[in-house]
This record gives structure tokens, sequence and C-alpha cells, in this order.
């Protein structure tokens, strides 16, 4: 039987790169993008999430065997608050709809967090709203603070979202990890380095990767499509940083 995943954000970077390996094997991919994709849509509102839920209902009846929300905004996006909206709220709804189709497969969840979620600084009531569900309050908060914030946050918030659900999930068996890539060659990662207020920080974040270079998609894409196979049957709950060593070098402690 052959296997059929969802994705979000699969038309371009690290969405691109794992849509791309999964067809390459023969896989069944449903991509989600607001450019293009086999469903159109924004994920930034409820009713684009909605839109979303019903179809891939409508193109999977006979369930998922994995899921992807790769859709994500960087820090130096505007309005501020649309960081929030897609990459925490546009993951987690979709994930909580797409739980029925999951389950009829037995199917895996991948998240994508980032290397930054773990970088001091968070904003604790931005991160406790976030986590709360409660998009309004978020976005109120988000609003009169910086994009830099809004995105660690977020992704600090998916991560734990994920630890947190992982053992009911996989109760009705579905397993959840994350990846917490670090910086990755893509347009999105382009648009931040010629940001004028983050540009230059982000340069030099990306200057300490003890690997000595950025990611590749392909390279972030590779670890995604172990944690969704079957090979990765006993792996739930992680967070696995695929960042090059930078987490290791800036948190040796931390694990």
């Amino acid at each position: 039987m052959s296997r059929c995943y969802a994705i979000t954000g699969g038309a371009a970077g690290i969405g691109a790169a794992i849509h791309a390996q999964l067809r390459a094997r023969g896989d069944k991919v449903i991509v989600v993008d607001i450019k293009e994709g086999d469903i159109t849509a924004d994920l930034s509102c409820a009713s684009g999430r909605q839109w979303v839920l019903k179809e891939i209902n409508r193109l999977a009846p006979e369930g998922l065997d994995g899921f992807i929300p790769c859709a994500g905004l960087g820090p130096h996006v505007t309005p501020v608050p649309q960081i929030a909206r897609v990459n925490f709220f546009g993951a987690v709804e979709l994930v909580m709809g797409l739980k029925p189709l999951l389950e009829k497969r037995q199917g895996s969840v991948v998240l994508i967090s980032s290397n930054s979620a773990s970088l001091p600084g968070r904003h604790e009531m931005y991160v406790k709203a976030l986590l709360e569900m409660d998009e309004k309050k978020a976005s109120d908060i988000i609003a009169v603070l910086d994009g830099q914030t809004a995105y660690g946050g977020s992704k600090y918030a998916l991560a734990v979202w994920m630890r947190k659900n992982a053992p009911e999930y996989m109760r009705s068996g579905i397993r959840m990890n994350a990846v917490a890539p670090g910086i990755t060659q893509t347009a999105m990662t382009d648009g931040v380095f010629a940001d004028p207020s983050w540009g230059g920080a982000i340069k030099q974040f990306s200057a300490m990767t003890p690997f000595g270079q950025m990611a590749t998609p392909d390279m972030i894409a590779d670890t995604i499509q172990f944690l969704i196979d079957p090979c990765s049957q006993f792996v739930c709950g992680s967070v696995l940083f695929v960042d090059g060593g930078t987490d290791a070098l800036l948190r040796p402690e931390g694990f």
C-alpha cells in the first residue's frame, strides 16, 4: 500500500525538499502552500486553516501516513503577529484537526521548530498565550514587540506543545517529533539576511556554525524523512537539532 503524506509550505525551501524526496520514492504527497500547491490557502487565519482541513479530508479519505506542517515566517515579516499565526497556530490547529486521519493509518507528525527556540530572551506571557491557544492575546502581546521575539517564541512554543501532547497522541498510534534546524539556505533566509534590522545579527549567528556553512534544504529534509518513517518507530516526543552543532556549542549542558 502506497503511503500518503500532507505537507504545508511544500512549494519552497525545506518543504519543497521533503516534498521532492517523498514523491521520488513513490509516495502520494498533498502540498499546501499560499501560492501554489494541491491546496492553496492562507494559514494565518482560521478560515484558511479550516479550508485546508476540509480539502485534505477530501483528498485523503483513507487517512494519512504522515503530516509535516512546514509553512513558516521569518523574523523579518510584518505585521509581526502574522509570525505567530502561521508558525504556531497554523501548525498546531492543523495537527489537531488531522488527528482522525492520522489515526486511520497510525501516522507520524514532524513539526518544524528552530535552534533559535532555545536562545535566552523568551517573552513568557507571549509563550503562555500561545500554549493556551489564545490567538488574540498572543497577537496583541507580540504586536508591540519585535520579529525575533515572535519567531523564537513561536518555535519554542511549538516544541513545547509537541512534547506536552506526544504521549497522548502516541496512545492513539500517532508519533510526534520535531526538528530544530539551524540557519538553512532558503528564500526566507535570504529575506532575513537582507533585512536591515536583523540581517547583521543573523549572519553573525550563522557564522558560528561549527559545520562551517549553512544547511541546505535537503539536509533538513533527510532528517524529517527519517522521523516520518516507520524506521524511527520508537522515537516519540523528541526535538532533534539539525544545526551543524550550533546548539551544542551554545548549550553544551542543555539537552
